[in-house]
């Protein structure tokens, strides 16, 4: 495949430009918000300020393309993208998946192949099929959206057998139609090897993941063991300093960078408009850095301090971002020569 799916439909490798691998736009609880009103959603202000933060960060930033890994446990509702996205000039890739990190919810089991009901119906596993349909017709209520991307989860508790079951459908998806896989990991537990063991125990390419959140390390041998094995990782929380500071973040990246690492590491924030977990005025007053235009506005500056050059810059923010999304070299190869050079 040479072309990504996006809100919008699909787009070839030489429109996917300098793109944020993982972000979010909004993070919600439906079934919550139904019953406890929160104070800070005003659909119109976030609105507001999401085309204007989205806007210029194509047109004062350079950034075409945001990964929104916003999925099935996060609240996951891309009719209201949709509205939200009207006029925004940039690329928008939706994901599918399953956000949780233990258990699935009690449709899933009475749902499965030896559920209750699923077990009276037959057919694929519903977590494979809904991933499939997702990327192959299209999301629900959404005339067609196809999600670009698969997102799942490894926390404290490691890969349960509701969470193996979560990576089993995304390996199946991921075989069935080529997109790529992007996972949350915490690095305080090393997930990225138990990710990067049981994908390589199923089947999955290593070289179509990007293990997520590795950026909250500063262990280079572990990060360098991630890429080694064949992964990308996600330095994706630039700003999320309550996690680590950026000094240390953009410190780690500058030593790999420098050791040779470039053509292995994807760079975002894992940053959102509004989420009902840290709501915005929880993040103005104890994360004010954690917003989109971080990397643009310090990161990359800091970067250029430290020797990071532009070619290391494009190569984690243009190239690498089409080789994960399409999974085609020789399209990789032809944007990389048109803006490395040869």
């Amino acid at each position: 495949m040479s072309t990504v799916n996006t809100l919008r439909g699909p787009i070839d490798s030489t429109q996917i430009g300098t793109t944020l691998m993982h972000e979010h736009i909004m993070a919600r609880n439906p079934e919550l918000e139904q019953n406890i009103v929160h104070p800070e959603y005003d659909e119109a202000a976030i609105f507001a300020r999401a085309r204007k933060s989205l806007t210029s960060l194509h047109e004062d930033k350079g950034i075409d393309t945001f990964v929104d890994l916003t999925v099935l446990g996060l609240g996951r509702d891309i009719p209201t993208v949709q509205r939200l996205a009207e006029g925004v000039p940039l690329n928008i890739v939706v994901a599918t998946g399953y956000y949780t990190a233990k258990d699935l919810p009690t449709y899933f089991h009475t749902h499965g192949p030896d559920g209750l009901v699923g077990k009276t119906l037959g057919g694929p596993d519903v977590l494979e099929m809904m991933f499939v349909e997702d990327i192959t017709k299209g999301i629900p209520r959404t005339d067609g959206v196809k999600a670009g991307i698969i997102k799942i989860v490894t926390d404290e508790h490691g890969i349960t057998p509701d969470l193996d079951r979560v990576y089993r459908a995304a390996a199946r998806a991921q075989a069935e139609t080529g997109v790529p896989i992007s996972t949350h990991t915490n690095v305080h537990f090393a997930n990225g090897r138990d990710q990067q063991k049981w994908f390589k125990a199923n089947g999955v390419d290593l070289e179509r993941t990007v293990i997520g959140h590795s950026g909250d390390s500063t262990d280079l041998d572990y990060l360098k063991e991630l890429m080694d094995n064949g992964s990308f990782i996600g330095m994706d929380r630039f700003g999320m300093e309550f996690v680590l500071d950026d000094e240390s973040r953009v410190d780690t990246l500058a030593k790999l960078l420098e050791q040779g690492y470039a053509e292995k590491i994807t760079i975002s924030h894992d940053a959102g408009f509004f989420s009902i977990n840290t709501p915005p005025s929880w993040r103005a007053k104890y994360t004010p850095n954690w917003h989109h235009h971080r990397i643009s506005d310090y990161v990359l500056p800091e970067l250029r301090k430290r020797g990071v050059t532009e070619d290391q810059i494009t190569q984690m923010m243009v190239v690498n971002p089409v080789q994960v999304l399409t999974g085609d070299a020789e399209a990789t190869k032809a944007v990389a020569a048109k803006v490395l050079g040869p």
